[in-house]
């Protein structure tokens, strides 16, 4: 039993290294829009019905918010972006969106 809580232990802390690397990185390609940029992705995501994508992108916006202090985050602004991402990768007229 031990060897699958700690197997289970393991999973999650490499799970969260990734969303916090990741928010490392955007943070240092544009650390004003840093926030906007993981809101775009997990919209994205959400749009394409990857749940996991849209689960860890939206860890790392909430990481961006949480260790950046000038990271920009304007809800209007990101109501935008997921229209916008609603709008562009939506599928085409006349085929199925799995639903």
């Amino acid at each position: 039993m031990f060897g699958v809580v700690s197997g289970w232990i393991d999973r999650r802390r490499e799970i969260r290294r990734r969303w916090q690397s990741d928010a490392r990185r955007l943070i240092h390609e544009d650390e004003r829009g840093a926030y906007y940029a993981a809101q775009r992705l997990a919209a994205r995501s959400r749009v394409q019905r990857d749940r996991a994508g849209f689960w860890h992108w939206a860890k790392v916006a909430s990481e961006v918010a949480r260790i950046s202090s000038i990271a920009e985050m304007d809800r209007a602004v990101v109501e935008r972006i997921a229209d916008e991402e609603l709008r562009t990768h939506r599928s085409p007229p006349g085929q199925s969106d799995k639903s």
